[in-house]
């Protein structure tokens, strides 16, 4: 008796792994690019992009070559974002804080939103729009319940965009799954 417990055991264990396995690999496979890593048909990366060019006169100005139609619009070295309507105007532009993962240079889509979580690095927040990940964190827009705009402890991989609640419910009004979020330099 003790051989057939002992091989039904075996039999049930060799079937959960491969039944674990396969749904592991459907669900990698599943998974939205811009959240696993890996750019999809909806994400372009421009290596080694140079910095759009700026009006001088107008810091808050949309740059140059940043796009077309309906779009979010991502400055990593302003730390800027600006919604921009289909006509090409822009609708709104603030200041944002970003974590210390930036995504790379190039077009994506808001691949998953979620009204209030907490961040990465325990804070509560609302709002959030996800549109990739980099360096195997989530990359995304977030305004903290609390309203600060936190500096980001190097010692914890954090890719949220932290912008303040107005903004952040602004941004959530706009950015729907499927929204164009382009990162510039």
């Amino acid at each position: 008796m003790a051989r057939s417990s002992s091989g039904f055991v075996a039999g049930l264990t060799a079937a959960a792994v491969v039944v674990v396995g396969f749904l592991g690999h459907e669900a990698r496979a599943n998974a939205p690019r811009s959240l696993s890593g890996r750019p999809g048909p909806t994400a372009t990366h421009a290596a080694g992009a140079s910095k759009a060019p700026r009006d001088e006169r107008h810091a808050a100005a949309l740059p140059d070559g940043s796009g077309t139609g309906e779009r979010v619009v991502y400055s990593l070295d302003d730390d800027r974002v600006w919604l921009v309507g289909a006509d090409g105007t822009v609708q709104n532009t603030f200041g944002v804080s970003p974590g210390n993962v930036d995504p790379a240079p190039g077009t994506y889509a808001v691949a998953s939103r979620s009204k209030s979580i907490t961040g990465t690095d325990g804070v509560p927040v609302e709002h959030v729009v996800r549109f990739t990940s980099a360096d195997g964190v989530v990359v995304g827009f977030s305004a903290a319940v609390h309203g600060s705009l936190p500096t980001p402890d190097p010692a914890l991989k954090t890719g949220g965009i932290r912008e303040s609640r107005t903004d952040g419910e602004t941004m959530w009004m706009f950015a729907t799954i499927g929204q164009k979020v382009v990162v510039i330099r």
